[in-house]
């Protein structure tokens, strides 16, 4: 649809990003970045309020990636939302860089929360949802993106009952449900289904939609927000890889570099969105 153009370009610029900045290092994570472009592309360019100017703005929306491996996909959307320039994502995990291979709050403009050790970015989300709410800021938004791996940490669910305990509705999870993780199939490595109930058991408010479709992806945070009283699961079904032809679906992609002509190729496939 016309509607979501714009979206789809950015996206694909964000997909390219991936690459290019992965195959520059040689190392990084591009299957789960590329599965969740939609949905920070959705969050940055369509939903959050921000000041690019003053990124410690105290009205802001607050995003934080507790999956910080997939910081390609982080990055690629902090530059193109012009927090810093998009010619410096090729410094990525190089010396001296700042855009190491987990972000830093500390050192790049945009970064709410330092994140990589997986499990700990809900409980961080946590606090910053409950000091919004102490401050009497009941509007002031927090994002969180969960992978679906990654819940298979048992922080995860000790931070899921706190937020239901607190209420906290200005809490908002994405669950990147792509199903595979380093070592395979999520399922095979520690099924952690089934997930919606889980959720729901905990007293959250929970939906299930594609996280490639914009339009589920704006539809469901407007629900999540209308749901009083309780913080809410966005359970995104996604595909890893998701763009590139030979990534797609493999979980040998998770945490591999592209070699150069793959690269190429990837680059040229993404040519067409």
């Amino acid at each position: 649809m016309e509607e979501y153009a714009n979206l789809r370009s950015i996206a694909a610029r964000l997909r390219r990003h991936i690459i290019s900045m992965v195959a520059a290092a040689n190392s990084g994570h591009p299957g789960g970045s590329l599965s969740a472009v939609e949905i920070l592309t959705t969050l940055y360019f369509k939903l959050m309020k921000l000041d690019v100017s003053q990124p410690r703005w105290n009205q802001r929306d607050i995003f934080v990636l507790s999956k910080g491996h997939a910081s390609p996909v982080y990055y690629a959307a902090l530059a193109e939302r012009g927090f810093f320039s998009p010619e410096e994502l090729l410094s990525f995990r190089k010396i001296n860089s700042r855009l190491q291979g987990h972000p830093d709050r500390e050192n790049i403009p945009g970064v709410d929360m330092t994140t990589g050790s997986l499990g700990q970015g809900l409980s961080a989300a946590n606090g910053m949802a409950l000091a919004a709410k102490l401050d009497g800021q009941e509007q002031r938004w927090v994002y969180v993106l969960l992978g679906d791996g990654e819940l298979q940490e048992g922080q995860v669910w000790e931070a899921v009952m706190t937020a239901a305990h607190y209420h906290l509705d200005n809490c908002i999870a994405f669950v990147d449900w792509n199903g595979l993780q380093i070592d395979g199939e999520v399922s095979q490595v520690m099924n952690t289904s089934p997930l919606k109930e889980k959720f729901a058991a905990f007293n959250w408010h929970v939906q299930e939609i594609d996280g490639h479709d914009f339009a589920q992806i704006i539809a469901a945070v407007e629900t999540a927000k209308a749901a009083k009283g309780r913080p809410s699961a966005i359970i995104a079904r996604t595909i890893k890889g998701k763009g590139v032809s030979f990534m797609e679906n493999q979980a040998g992609w998770h945490g591999r570099a592209p070699g150069q002509e793959q690269a190429q190729q990837a680059l040229k496939e993404l040519e067409v969105e």
